[in-house]
């Protein structure tokens, strides 16, 4: 069961020296002869935070020492995430050429676009740390759990990635609709708002996969643990889902060559 996926998943993290050169050397491409190269990304998100967060902390009478960094590192964190899903969409539209003519294991070119977008994360993570240098955190002892959150994150991240990359390669006009999909949720998911603003609706939380993936690391930060509900979601969708990933890899990888 499973075989030929998962024998393509080790050799593409067997490869991990490939993968992790060829998503730097990206990176370095595209902001070749740039000073600040992808801090300017840093840069553009911390102005969006700060402008962002002032705005709507007035607007919703929000204390501004609790709404920055909710919202702050909420909007980093759906940053990689939306980065990741976006990208793999075209990750094996884009790498045509090596598909093509060399044999390489294809779930390299998944891992490949999320290692990229996880180094323009860590870029952008100066900005939480800014956040809980100047704000704090309401109980530094939950931090620990952030790090087994943003494994969940990132296991998540990734099998929907490669889900929406094997459709993607079949169907051309699905980049466009998964982009114009997690636009919607992002206007209902809790980063511009309070999870305790929506009161009678508190619903639209605890339907919202994405609402739990997003504090499973984001509330370790603030100082609030995730609940048992949101572990057991997390948990949930990264086992459903890369079963989902490989039972797609195993029926469609050797026709993906065929459909770039």
């Amino acid at each position: 069961m499973f075989a030929t996926a998962l024998r393509d998943l080790r050799s593409s993290l067997a490869a991990w020296r490939l993968w992790c050169l060829l998503g730097w050397l990206e990176i370095r491409q595209r902001y070749a002869r740039s000073t600040l190269g992808p801090f300017w990304l840093t840069i553009s998100m911390g102005v969006i935070v700060g402008s962002i967060g002032v705005v709507y902390g007035a607007l919703f009478n929000q204390n501004i020492a609790d709404y920055l960094p909710m919202m702050g590192i909420g909007l980093v964190f759906w940053g990689l995430l939306t980065s990741i899903i976006n990208e793999s969409c075209m990750a094996y539209i884009n790498s045509a050429g090596y598909i093509r003519q060399t044999a390489t294991p294809k779930l390299l070119f998944m891992l490949q676009a999320g290692w990229r977008n996880f180094l323009i994360f860590l870029h952008n993570f100066l900005i939480v740390i800014l956040l809980l240098a100047v704000f704090g955190s309401k109980d530094w002892s939950t931090v620990s759990l952030f790090f087994p959150g943003l494994v969940l994150f990132i296991l998540n991240a990734l099998w929907i990635g490669q889900v929406a990359g094997i459709i993607s390669a079949r169907f051309r006009d699905l980049p466009q609709i998964i982009s114009a999909m997690l636009q919607m949720a992002f206007y209902v998911t809790p980063i511009l708002f309070q999870p305790g603003m929506l009161k009678d609706h508190r619903w639209i939380i605890d339907y919202n996969p994405f609402a739990h993936l997003l504090e499973l690391v984001r509330g370790p930060l603030v100082g609030a643990a995730p609940d048992t509900l949101t572990w057991t979601v997390g948990i949930v969708m990264a086992v459903a889902g890369w079963l989902l990933a490989l039972a797609l890899t195993e029926r469609y990888l050797k026709r993906i060559p065929y459909w770039v």
